[in-house]
Protein backbone atom coordinates (compact mmCIF):
# COMPACT_ATOMS: atom_id res chain seq x y z
CA UNK A 1 0.00 0.00 0.00
CA UNK A 2 1.49 3.70 -0.80
CA UNK A 3 2.32 6.00 1.66
CA UNK A 4 2.50 8.81 -0.19
CA UNK A 5 -0.93 10.34 -2.22
CA UNK A 6 0.62 9.88 -5.83
CA UNK A 7 -1.16 9.55 -9.47
CA UNK A 8 0.05 5.91 -9.54
CA UNK A 9 -0.73 4.91 -5.68
CA UNK A 10 -4.77 6.08 -6.79
CA UNK A 11 -4.58 4.08 -9.82
CA UNK A 12 -3.38 0.84 -8.01
CA UNK A 13 -5.75 1.19 -5.09
CA UNK A 14 -8.89 1.86 -8.10
CA UNK A 15 -7.57 -1.65 -9.40
CA UNK A 16 -7.99 -2.94 -5.57
CA UNK A 17 -11.44 -1.91 -5.53
CA UNK A 18 -13.96 -4.67 -5.65
CA UNK A 19 -16.06 -4.57 -9.18
CA UNK A 20 -19.76 -5.06 -9.24
CA UNK A 21 -21.73 -7.88 -10.86
CA UNK A 22 -24.89 -8.30 -12.52
CA UNK A 23 -26.53 -11.57 -12.08
CA UNK A 24 -28.97 -12.55 -14.59
CA UNK A 25 -31.90 -14.97 -13.26
CA UNK A 26 -34.17 -15.50 -17.06
CA UNK A 27 -32.43 -17.90 -19.62
CA UNK A 28 -32.90 -15.31 -22.51
CA UNK A 29 -30.10 -12.69 -21.82
CA UNK A 30 -29.86 -9.26 -23.65
CA UNK A 31 -27.18 -8.63 -25.67
CA UNK A 32 -24.55 -7.48 -23.93
CA UNK A 33 -24.13 -3.53 -23.44
CA UNK A 34 -27.84 -3.57 -23.86
CA UNK A 35 -30.73 -2.50 -21.05
CA UNK A 36 -34.03 -4.04 -21.38
CA UNK A 37 -37.05 -1.47 -20.56
CA UNK A 38 -39.61 -2.98 -18.54
CA UNK A 39 -43.00 -1.41 -19.32
CA UNK A 40 -45.80 -2.12 -17.19
CA UNK A 41 -49.45 -3.42 -18.94
CA UNK A 42 -51.10 -5.34 -15.95
CA UNK A 43 -54.39 -5.72 -17.22
CA UNK A 44 -53.66 -6.24 -21.41
CA UNK A 45 -55.14 -2.69 -21.93
CA UNK A 46 -52.26 -2.11 -24.36
CA UNK A 47 -49.87 1.60 -23.92
CA UNK A 48 -52.01 4.60 -21.84
CA UNK A 49 -52.44 7.89 -23.25
CA UNK A 50 -50.52 9.87 -26.38
CA UNK A 51 -48.04 7.91 -28.20
CA UNK A 52 -46.19 11.79 -28.54
CA UNK A 53 -44.79 13.56 -26.32
CA UNK A 54 -46.90 16.41 -24.42
CA UNK A 55 -43.56 19.18 -25.70
CA UNK A 56 -43.39 18.45 -29.53
CA UNK A 57 -46.44 20.50 -31.51
CA UNK A 58 -48.04 17.42 -33.03
CA UNK A 59 -49.27 16.92 -29.32
CA UNK A 60 -52.58 18.15 -28.97
CA UNK A 61 -54.77 17.25 -25.79
CA UNK A 62 -58.79 15.91 -25.92
CA UNK A 63 -60.35 19.94 -25.29
CA UNK A 64 -57.99 20.99 -27.73
CA UNK A 65 -58.93 19.23 -30.77
CA UNK A 66 -62.48 19.67 -29.74
CA UNK A 67 -61.86 23.58 -29.87
CA UNK A 68 -60.31 22.72 -33.10
CA UNK A 69 -63.38 20.95 -34.51
CA UNK A 70 -65.34 23.85 -32.84
CA UNK A 71 -63.29 26.30 -35.46
CA UNK A 72 -63.94 24.16 -38.36
CA UNK A 73 -67.47 24.18 -38.07
CA UNK A 74 -67.26 28.15 -37.62
CA UNK A 75 -64.94 28.15 -40.80
CA UNK A 76 -67.30 26.38 -43.03
CA UNK A 77 -70.19 29.33 -42.08
CA UNK A 78 -67.57 31.94 -42.69
CA UNK A 79 -67.45 32.09 -46.88
CA UNK A 80 -70.99 33.10 -46.69
CA UNK A 81 -71.70 34.78 -43.40
CA UNK A 82 -68.45 36.52 -42.61
CA UNK A 83 -69.94 39.69 -41.44
CA UNK A 84 -72.95 38.03 -39.53
CA UNK A 85 -70.20 35.61 -37.89
CA UNK A 86 -67.57 38.56 -37.31
CA UNK A 87 -69.97 39.61 -34.67
CA UNK A 88 -70.19 36.47 -32.18
CA UNK A 89 -68.42 34.66 -29.65
CA UNK A 90 -67.78 31.08 -29.55
CA UNK A 91 -67.00 29.86 -26.35
CA UNK A 92 -66.42 26.42 -25.06
CA UNK A 93 -67.86 25.24 -21.93
CA UNK A 94 -67.27 21.38 -19.87
CA UNK A 95 -70.48 20.94 -18.88
CA UNK A 96 -74.01 23.00 -18.61
CA UNK A 97 -74.40 24.63 -15.50
CA UNK A 98 -76.33 22.99 -12.44
CA UNK A 99 -78.86 25.78 -12.81
CA UNK A 100 -79.71 25.23 -16.67
CA UNK A 101 -80.28 21.91 -16.09
CA UNK A 102 -83.95 22.10 -14.61
CA UNK A 103 -86.24 19.26 -14.20
CA UNK A 104 -84.74 15.62 -14.68
CA UNK A 105 -87.07 14.71 -17.72
CA UNK A 106 -85.56 17.98 -19.94
CA UNK A 107 -82.66 16.58 -21.94
CA UNK A 108 -79.18 18.23 -20.94
CA UNK A 109 -78.31 21.23 -23.32
CA UNK A 110 -76.22 21.00 -26.17
CA UNK A 111 -75.35 24.61 -26.22
CA UNK A 112 -76.83 28.31 -25.18
CA UNK A 113 -76.64 31.41 -26.31
CA UNK A 114 -75.25 34.34 -24.28
CA UNK A 115 -77.01 37.34 -26.27
CA UNK A 116 -75.03 40.63 -25.92
CA UNK A 117 -75.37 42.68 -22.78
CA UNK A 118 -73.85 45.52 -21.13
CA UNK A 119 -70.80 45.27 -18.89
CA UNK A 120 -71.07 45.70 -15.16
CA UNK A 121 -70.19 49.21 -14.34
CA UNK A 122 -69.27 50.16 -17.82
CA UNK A 123 -71.11 53.81 -18.65
CA UNK A 124 -74.76 53.90 -19.79
CA UNK A 125 -73.75 54.52 -23.38
CA UNK A 126 -70.92 52.12 -23.65
CA UNK A 127 -70.14 49.27 -26.14
CA UNK A 128 -72.21 46.12 -25.41
CA UNK A 129 -70.79 42.88 -25.40
CA UNK A 130 -71.03 40.87 -28.53
CA UNK A 131 -73.57 37.73 -28.20
CA UNK A 132 -71.77 34.49 -27.40
CA UNK A 133 -72.65 31.06 -27.93
CA UNK A 134 -71.70 28.53 -25.82
CA UNK A 135 -71.02 24.43 -26.86
CA UNK A 136 -71.03 22.19 -24.34
CA UNK A 137 -68.11 19.54 -24.67
CA UNK A 138 -69.14 16.39 -22.35
CA UNK A 139 -72.38 16.17 -23.75
CA UNK A 140 -71.87 16.32 -27.49
CA UNK A 141 -69.04 13.74 -26.69
CA UNK A 142 -71.32 11.55 -24.88
CA UNK A 143 -73.58 11.92 -28.29
CA UNK A 144 -71.06 11.10 -31.05
CA UNK A 145 -69.47 7.55 -31.67
CA UNK A 146 -66.64 8.91 -33.75
CA UNK A 147 -64.51 11.92 -34.83
CA UNK A 148 -66.43 11.91 -37.86
CA UNK A 149 -69.82 11.71 -35.79
CA UNK A 150 -68.65 14.60 -33.50
CA UNK A 151 -67.71 16.94 -35.98
CA UNK A 152 -70.59 16.66 -38.19
CA UNK A 153 -72.83 17.25 -34.62
CA UNK A 154 -70.86 20.26 -33.37
CA UNK A 155 -71.92 21.85 -37.46
CA UNK A 156 -75.16 21.22 -36.95
CA UNK A 157 -75.21 22.79 -33.02
CA UNK A 158 -73.21 25.89 -34.15
CA UNK A 159 -75.94 26.16 -37.05
CA UNK A 160 -78.75 25.74 -35.33
CA UNK A 161 -77.69 28.52 -32.60
CA UNK A 162 -76.33 31.03 -35.00
CA UNK A 163 -79.56 30.69 -36.81
CA UNK A 164 -81.85 31.17 -33.50
CA UNK A 165 -79.23 34.24 -32.94
CA UNK A 166 -80.43 35.78 -36.18
CA UNK A 167 -83.86 34.64 -36.13
CA UNK A 168 -83.59 32.64 -38.99
CA UNK A 169 -84.08 29.33 -40.48
CA UNK A 170 -81.12 26.56 -39.97
CA UNK A 171 -81.33 25.39 -43.59
CA UNK A 172 -81.18 29.40 -44.63
CA UNK A 173 -78.19 29.38 -42.71
CA UNK A 174 -77.14 25.67 -44.35
CA UNK A 175 -78.74 24.89 -47.03
CA UNK A 176 -77.54 20.77 -47.00
CA UNK A 177 -79.06 21.62 -43.05
CA UNK A 178 -82.27 19.20 -43.52
CA UNK A 179 -80.87 16.29 -45.61
CA UNK A 180 -78.61 15.77 -42.95
CA UNK A 181 -75.20 15.74 -45.62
Amino acid sequence: MCRTPSANCRREHRAKRVRSVTVQTRKTSPAPGSRRVRRRDRHGRGLRGRLVPADVPLYRSRAQQFDDLVLDAVARLEPRWASELSGVEFAVQEVPDGDMLGDESAPVPLARIDPGARRPGSHPAGTARSPRIVLYRRPLLARADDEDELSELIFDVVVEEFAQLLGLDPDTIDPGYADGE
